[in-house]
């Protein structure tokens, strides 16, 4: 692990530079590329991960107050993400063979994936251990070493993650740097081969600055305005159960939470009600002494949130303790469409409610606000679900459930638009982190003088053959 004084600018950069060029020489010695190097490593990670579990849950503890269950399904569940990629690494890596035109015969052509490089992963504070290892799976899957930047803002994980990775790998191939603004704005000086970032918009837009003066190939995990669009036609118990896991898990901190909700006014009486029992039946009647409710992460995040809560009339909740960054799971009724907590992404545990009348009026809502990373509908409808498909643009979707489109490894996640580019989780993180490169093999058995010059006589017959 390096941790550098944010007093001596020049040592920042000095030690970033070292970093990145020792991590060079290592992967051009190639030992990166062999199949049985990756697994190995990944292997590596997991027995890592198994080991050190009491640490981890420790220190997300500390950090944000997470319950242990949901530290183990949300953060130590990364594990499964490992095992995915040591299942099926050696179908990955294969040549893939593709057809070749008549005219290019005899010949084959195959694409190939390789390593990148040297790749720069940076991870955000909501769930600091597995935003931070899951991307670091795709990277050695794919065969590259790694600087590994974790979010000051958690800094317990922060540190059980610098010495985690310190014990498992040689510096050279996978390495972790910590500190705060200033140690970031040097980390993205330097040039990379692909720079993974998951966090807010703002930041995302300063690291794809960053990596434009290098023409460094991003990915980008954002978040924003994740809707909940709720139907008459549901099974009202399980969609407020679903609602209220997805909403008030990890306080709300969850990029793809759902950040409002849009009900159809014909259900919202029975709908609020049940997520109020449901709500006591998770947490019971004070939140704030339950042992499965996360707190906020800091006083600045605390501060704004509560500034939040202005912004209509708190049906359920709403009580806040400043001392512990305590805000009870609420919920926020007559929500004027242009207050502020319709404009920004919430993040925290606080679920506006607004009301519609028809469909075409709840999809207008969504269209005129930033692409999200998540949407959620809850309904039987099938038809009412294609609409919504058809007529709306997200990074996923999750119908009559929340949260749990994130878990398969065979779905890519990722945003559009505002709420990210590129996306990673199993295959898709594999070719986040890969060049394929298009190979043309021909052969010495004959060659046919179609293209050479002379070209009297040859232009009618390409003519026919294209036309």
């Amino acid at each position: 692990m390096v941790q550098i004084a944010i007093d001596s600018p020049q040592n920042i950069d000095e030690t970033i530079q070292l970093m990145v060029r020792r991590q060079r020489a290592f992967f051009s010695t190639g030992q990166t590329r062999s199949i049985e190097f990756r697994l190995a490593q990944l292997e590596a990670l997991k027995a890592a991960i198994q080991a050190n579990q009491p640490a981890i849950l420790a220190a997300l503890k500390a950090d944000l107050n997470k319950p242990e269950l949901e530290a183990f399904l949300t953060e130590i569940g990364v594990i499964k993400e490992i095992n995915f990629a040591i299942k099926h690494l050696r179908s990955w890596m294969k040549p893939k063979t593709v057809p070749i035109a008549l005219e290019q015969l005899p010949a084959k052509g195959q694409i190939l994936a390789e390593p990148l490089g040297v790749v720069l992963i940076i991870g955000p504070w909501n769930y600091p251990f597995q935003l931070m290892i899951s991307p670091l799976v795709g990277a050695i899957a794919a065969g590259n070493c790694a600087l590994l930047k974790p979010s000051e803002v958690a800094p317990h994980t922060s540190r059980v993650i610098a010495a985690l990775i310190e014990k498992t790998f040689d510096p050279g191939y996978i390495a972790v740097i910590e500190g705060g603004v200033e140690v970031s704005q040097a980390v993205l000086r330097e040039k990379y081969d692909h720079i993974f970032f998951t966090g807010g918009t703002a930041i995302g837009k300063v690291v794809m600055a960053a990596a434009a003066q290098h023409l460094t190939p991003v990915t980008l995990e954002l978040g924003g305005k994740s809707p909940c669009i709720v139907d008459a036609d549901i099974q009202v118990e399980y969609t407020a159960k679903r609602i209220v896991w997805g909403k008030f898990l990890n306080a709300g901190q969850t990029c793809i939470a759902p950040d409002y909700l849009l009900i159809d006014r014909r259900v919202k009486p029975a709908l609020l009600e049940a997520m109020q029992s449901a709500i006591r039946e998770f947490y019971g009647e004070d939140p704030a002494h339950s042992p499965d409710y996360a707190r906020i992460v800091s006083p600045k995040h605390f501060n704004r949130l509560v500034s939040l809560l202005q912004n209509g009339r708190v049906q359920s909740g709403g009580q806040t303790h400043a001392d512990d960054c305590y805000i009870a799971p609420t919920l926020l009724d007559q929500v004027p469409l242009d207050a502020a907590i319709m404009q920004e992404e919430i993040f925290g545990p606080i679920l506006p409610i607004i009301e519609y009348d028809n469909l075409t009026e709840a999809i207008e809502l969504i269209q005129s606000k930033s692409k999200p990373l998540a949407l959620y509908i809850f309904s039987r409808n099938k038809q009412f679900q294609k609409q919504i498909l058809a007529q709306t643009s997200s990074g996923g979707v999750c119908i009559n459930d929340t949260i749990m489109q994130i878990a398969p490894s065979t779905l890519p996640f990722g945003g559009v638009g505002d709420s990210g580019i590129g996306s990673y989780h199993g295959k898709a993180s594999f070719d986040t982190f890969s060049h394929f490169k298009s190979v043309l093999t021909k052969s010495f058995w004959f060659d046919l003088k179609w293209r050479y010059a002379p070209y009297a006589g040859k232009l009618e017959l390409f003519k026919r053959l294209i036309g």
